[in-house]
């Protein structure tokens, strides 16, 4: 299968984090960027590997002390499950003895790294996310039906059929549930945790009662967002907050919580059976989902620095995304799956928009033909995205 042109694009000029949830495509960026360098490669899922450096973590400063040259790159995979090589790594780094090598440290959870004091090589090494992949790394094998069911993990996209899909996120989710939380001692009792995931998945891209849910899985609200950061440090997921100018403000209202993946989402919420075909509530759903997390990864690719929120009013009217961009005005956004969506498709935002002072209005759709309705843009969603500068 023809490898994907990734976004992301760390800078070979110094050491780096390599940070994305498991199965989006690390090693194989590492790989292919790094081909021409001379590499060593530290694999710490291998659990014989693993079980080495952690007994003795200097090994890897004796290997580099007896040929400080035969490498340009050490990459260690999952640096997480040992934690004490980063300051073995700091440690070459530091010393003036070592030109050569520089690091390229990837890792599915940033939770135990800063859980555990590790200095993250006291801002040596910059840091990068990987995601699965966005409509443009998919370029012509885009599809968005696919996307909206399996979601953009690349593997889906070398899976022959439905059936292997399927397999293949019931899989993923049992290996996270097993690699990444109980093997990782995250929780004391995985029962609990595995209903609560169950939960969050099902009620994704909602405003986030962390009592009721706390209620619906048996454990306390302390415990219920003490999950939620364990989904968030993971790399599972992210949260959208509630907009408002003042940053305590928008602390005090509950967030959204979203997955890193549609087809993650819909394993978790055991949806796999179901289709999502529009024209359904689901397919809005997933669609919405899709389009925000693509603002999401874009935004970090391109490190353009855009905050984003939402916001609803007491009677229940949203916005379904704010983005806020440094020297232009607030871009409000109503998000609709339809071809065609009808002129008060956004109405809310002709409404609302007063409140918010100098913004520009959109929804992004599926709509074939652009048009303007007081004042608010309807796009193509590929072409919505380009004009937000994504």
């Amino acid at each position: 299968m023809k490898e994907f042109q990734r976004t992301c694009k760390p800078l070979q000029s110094n050491s780096f984090f390599l940070f994305g949830a498991r199965g989006v495509g690390k090693t194989s960026l590492l790989r292919g960027y790094l081909a021409s360098s001379k590499v060593r490669e530290i694999n710490l899922l291998d659990t014989f590997v693993e079980d080495q450096y952690s007994r003795n973590p200097d090994q890897l400063m004796q290997e580099v002390e007896v040929a400080p040259l035969a490498y340009d790159w050490i990459v260690i995979d999952e640096i997480q499950k040992v934690p004490k090589l980063l300051d073995v790594a700091h440690n070459i780094l530091e010393n003036p003895r070592f030109k050569s090598p520089k690091f390229a440290l990837t890792g599915s959870s940033a939770r135990k790294l800063r859980r555990g004091a590790a200095n993250l090589l006291a801002g040596r090494a910059f840091v990068y996310n990987l995601f699965p992949l966005t409509h443009v790394e998919l370029g012509d094998r885009f599809n968005l039906d696919v996307t909206l069911n399996w979601g953009s993990l690349p593997r889906i996209l070398a899976l022959p059929d439905d059936a292997s899909r399927q397999e293949y996120l019931r899989s993923y989710v049992i290996t996270y549930l097993k690699e990444e939380v109980w093997a990782e001692h995250l929780v004391d009792d995985l029962d609990p945790f595995r209903y609560f995931v169950e939960v969050a998945a099902q009620t994704n891209g909602t405003i986030v009662n962390f009592a009721k849910i706390a209620s619906d899985v048996g454990i306390n609200e302390k415990t219920a967002k003490r999950y939620f950061q364990i989904l968030e440090d993971t790399l599972l997921g992210f949260f959208l907050e509630s907009f408002h100018r003042s940053i305590r403000k928008r602390q005090s209202v509950s967030p959204k919580f979203y997955l890193f993946d549609i087809g993650v989402t819909r394993s978790l919420a055991r949806l796999l059976n179901q289709n999502v075909i529009a024209p359904s509530s689901s397919f809005g759903l997933a669609f919405e989902h899709f389009i925000i997390a693509e603002c999401y990864r874009i935004n970090d690719y391109k490190r353009l620095d855009y905050r984003f929120s939402f916001f609803r009013t007491k009677d229940g009217a949203e916005i379904d995304l704010i983005i806020e961009r440094h020297g232009l005005p607030l871009a409000l956004i109503e998000i609709k799956a339809s071809e065609n969506p009808n002129d008060d498709s956004a109405a809310h935002l002709v409404r609302l928009r007063k409140e918010f002072g100098p913004c520009e209005c959109y929804c992004l759709s599926n709509i074939r033909v652009p048009k303007i309705v007081d004042g608010v843009r309807f796009l193509n969603w590929r072409e919505g995205l380009i004009e937000l500068g994504f």
